[in-house]
């Protein structure tokens, strides 16, 4: 008696424990275990205590939490034979743990493969300007395709994102050349597009002052105004003949003589009026 209770007894706690560790799991929320019984697939358990059967079943622990993965740089060739270097960043959970495990090896290298391939095939389908002012729609196209291709999995690719673009040096100084002689066109367009708008405004402003001789007259005396306005000791300018013309007109009336015997005027000995010599000299 006393040879069992020393020897046969902790032998058997011993086993119970081992068959307990053998037989009960305990999962988190974001875990569920995939139990097959003598190699079959029997159900989708947990969370929480999960009891198995020792030696007849086993169980493959799934997390459905999402999980990111980091696409390594790849070489890429776009369209227009540009070559560059693109990496990226896959995020997906897997929604079916059963076909996670069933239907793919190991499902996290088969996605990281696949993002990889994908990557390049659908990036190799634009031009360069393309990947750099369309990186939004290219990541949504290739995180399309891997969700399309990764269903049959259980996993649901969440979102991809391009993250970097590397090009050679002189790759960069060509797009660099390009953006300042796009900046060069787009500054004289406006230039010629000011220039084209202030000189239509001229010719209209002409148009109008031409329409109205007293505003024409305006305006020359607001300029000598704003001349006079300058400390200057000496401004030389012509006079136009319509702002003295009204003197001038009056001035020839006082010249003319009334001739008494016919009712008919004289204009005197010399025969010109004051204002025609005005007029030739200005």
């Amino acid at each position: 008696m006393s040879f069992f209770v020393l020897y046969l007894v902790p032998v058997l706690i011993f086993i119970a424990l081992v068959l307990a560790a053998k037989a009960i799991r305990i999962l988190r929320e974001y875990e569920r275990a995939v139990v097959f019984t003598l190699g079959r697939f029997e159900r989708v358990k947990g969370p929480g205590l999960v009891m198995l059967i020792p030696f007849f079943q086993e169980m493959v622990r799934v997390d459905l939490r999402i999980q990111v993965i980091e696409i390594p740089s790849q070489d890429v060739i776009s369209r227009d034979n540009v070559s560059m270097k693109v990496d990226a960043v896959l995020y997906f959970n897997v929604v079916n743990p059963e076909h996670a495990i069933i239907e793919v090896e190991a499902y996290k290298a088969a996605t990281n493969m696949l993002a990889q391939t994908t990557l390049r095939a659908v990036l190799g389908q634009h031009d360069l300007d393309e990947m750099l002012s369309e990186r939004k729609k290219l990541s949504a196209d290739v995180q399309a395709i891997l969700d399309s291709q990764t269903e049959t999995w259980g996993i649901k690719v969440s979102n991809v994102e391009i993250r970097t673009v590397e090009l050679t040096e002189n790759m960069v100084r060509a797009i660099a050349k390009q953006a300042e002689a796009e900046r060069d066109r787009r500054a004289k367009i406006i230039h010629a597009d000011a220039e084209f708008q202030a000189s239509q405004t001229l010719v209209n402003a002409a148009k109008i002052l031409s329409s109205v001789p007293a505003a024409m007259q305006l305006r020359y005396l607001q300029t000598l105004t704003e001349i006079g306005a300058e400390q200057n000791s000496t401004v030389v300018f012509p006079m136009p003949i319509d702002i003295i013309k009204p003197f001038l007109e009056l001035f020839d009336a006082d010249k003319v003589v009334p001739n008494t015997k016919n009712g008919a005027t004289r204009v005197p000995a010399r025969g010109i009026p004051l204002s025609a010599h005005i007029a030739d000299a200005l």
